[in-house]
């Protein structure tokens, strides 16, 4: 059976352990400059319709240091720009590829690509969920802190994809998401693909939202897709920026994470993103490893 990973939720738990086990395992043979390409002859096409750095550099490099190649496509230079039907484009691709990530708009977009695809289909990114940047930060959690379970997670900020995908990974890992919007920016729970309230509690007060939490993270206040909207954001999000007060009520060990590019004297002051709770380039680093161990878990399933 064809698996695919376009939500969060769509790895168990005991798959989620193996693959963060397998991750630290990769991680150490590319440490160590051991050859470790399991993947030869497979070949990741990346379907680019959003901008990215770490997201094609990431899954690029990674492809390679497996063994494999990675074929790079962006809307604006193929059939897909021009309107062919995602559905005949993921027949042709899926025909010519071992694996394929997607970095779109709609997570329909991905939905309908995966439901006419021979092979797994990886969310790059879309507008509702970014499964493989939580990946890296609950793996950079563990490296650092050791199991996420019965932790506090702050999320202060925009109720975004990254947002969406922390809230679904605290449902299937049991931690605690700690949501702090500004008025009109709430979490909506069905768009954010949740079947529970246990895990989240949302905090009027990012202060609040941010005491005793184990990591605060947060993203820019503005989104790719909303620029429009940025100097009203700029206004709205004033006051929910990530600051050395709000980390002296976190936890006395709490991290700082940001999935990067990151705006500093916006989202976050530039002493918390260069101060010592923060992990941001372990974090940015680890979406390269965590990724490798997914394309292994695809395309082979659990190596022993």
């Amino acid at each position: 059976m064809i698996r695919h990973y376009l939500q969060f939720k769509d790895l168990n738990r005991e798959e989620l352990d193996y693959l963060f086990e397998r991750t630290r395992w990769i991680k150490e043979q590319f440490k160590s400059y051991k050859q470790y390409w399991p993947l030869t002859d497979r070949t990741l096409v990346m379907i680019f319709e959003k901008a990215s750095t770490r997201t094609r550099l990431s899954f690029e490099a990674g492809m390679q240091q497996l063994g494999g190649s990675a074929i790079y496509l962006n809307t604006r230079d193929s059939q897909l720009g021009r309107g062919e039907p995602v559905e005949d484009a993921a027949q042709v691709i899926s025909r010519m590829s071992d694996i394929v990530m997607i970095r779109t708009f709609e997570q329909e977009i991905i939905e309908r690509f995966a439901a006419n695809s021979r092979v797994p289909v990886i969310n790059g990114l879309t507008n509702e969920y970014h499964p493989c940047q939580i990946l890296a930060d609950i793996y950079t959690f563990i490296e650092h802190r050791g199991p996420i379970q019965g932790k506090t997670v702050a999320w202060i900020g925009d109720s975004n994809n990254v947002c969406n995908t922390w809230l679904q990974a605290a449902e299937v890992l049991d931690f605690n998401v700690h949501v702090s919007t500004p008025p009109g920016y709430e979490v909506e729970p069905e768009r954010a693909g949740l079947y529970g309230t246990a895990h989240y509690e949302e905090f009027s007060d990012p202060m609040e939202a941010a005491r005793d939490a184990d990591l605060v993270t947060t993203d820019v206040w503005t989104s790719m897709g909303f620029e429009a909207e940025n100097e009203e954001r700029m206004r709205d999000f004033a006051d929910w920026q990530v600051d050395g007060d709000m980390m002296k009520i976190a936890a006395k060990d709490a991290l700082f994470m940001h999935c990067l590019p990151a705006h500093r004297g916006e989202e976050v002051a530039a002493e918390v993103i260069d101060g010592p709770h923060s992990v941001v380039w372990d974090e940015a680093e680890n979406r390269l490893h965590v990724q490798k161990a997914l394309m292994e878990f695809l395309l082979l399933g659990k190596v022993s």
